[in-house]
């Protein structure tokens, strides 16, 4: 299974639960209720799948919600565009002649990235062809896994939930154990961010983990901000990602 189908179910699987339609989704709601830390979508595979297991008791009930009825890899891509747009727009109105320039280089990994300028085509997961798009929704998914472990409650037994979902959407070896890789390292933000080798995958790389935390825990707060950090994204278009996100 490629990363981007994983992505696409996990996606598919959250829908899912927010519909209500996850296969054993009322039993699941009332026995989810006493799953400690994943609140009603507690249940494992029967609640609607891994996005389910990811996001626990967090983002599924708010702005999440919202922006996982979008259902795929290529939508976060749109919203990842349209976070992008609406900061060139702002930054081409604040400083023209700076735009009209050279514009300076960020450094993600090791990487140079250089965040475009309005002239410049943004060249987001939707836009990107495919094995580019693999890269991405790895990526991604690196994003998701981390974000979900950046309130400390991702133990053994949440973790076999997921292996257990996993084997439902029968995942290849490889691809089981390294999902099983990412869950077991210790959360490294920085680590995460070297995933990304441009502008526009760091973007979408914290887009997407702003799905799986609650920006109302100190925490989770402090991870994405840290994340957003070592991402290099700049303040203004970290903002525009938030609040596309929130009116998703």
């Amino acid at each position: 299974m490629s990363a981007q189908s994983m992505l696409e179910q996990l996606f598919k699987s959250g829908m899912s639960m927010l519909d209500g339609k996850g296969a054993g989704a009322t039993k699941g709601a009332e026995e989810g209720k006493s799953a400690q830390g994943w609140g009603q979508f507690g249940t494992g595979a029967a609640t609607g799948g891994a996005l389910g297991l990811l996001l626990g008791s967090k983002r599924g009930r708010s702005f999440g919600g919202k922006a996982l009825q979008y259902g795929s890899v290529a939508a976060m891509g749109v919203m990842a565009f349209k976070a992008f747009s609406a900061w060139q727009e702002k930054q081409a109105a604040q400083n023209t002649a700076v735009q009209s320039g050279a514009n300076p280089g960020l450094s993600v990994g090791g990487t140079a990235l250089n965040f475009p300028a309005a002239s410049v085509p943004v060249r987001t997961v939707d836009r990107l062809p495919a094995p580019e798009v693999e890269s991405h929704s790895l990526a991604m998914l690196m994003a998701m896994i981390g974000a979900a472990k950046s309130d400390g409650h991702l133990d053994e037994r949440e973790r076999s939930l997921v292996e257990s979902e996993l084997n439902r959407l029968e995942a290849d070896p490889s691809m089981r154990q390294w999902f099983d890789n990412q869950l077991s390292r210790p959360l490294d933000p920085a680590e995460i961010a070297r995933a990304a080798t441009s502008p526009e995958l760091a973007s979408e790389m914290y887009l997407v983990s702003l799905l799986v935390t609650d920006e109302t825990s100190f925490m989770e707060r402090a991870y994405l901000d840290e994340l957003a950090r070592q991402l290099k994204l700049p303040e203004g278009l970290k903002l525009e990602l938030e609040a596309q996100a929130r009116a998703a």
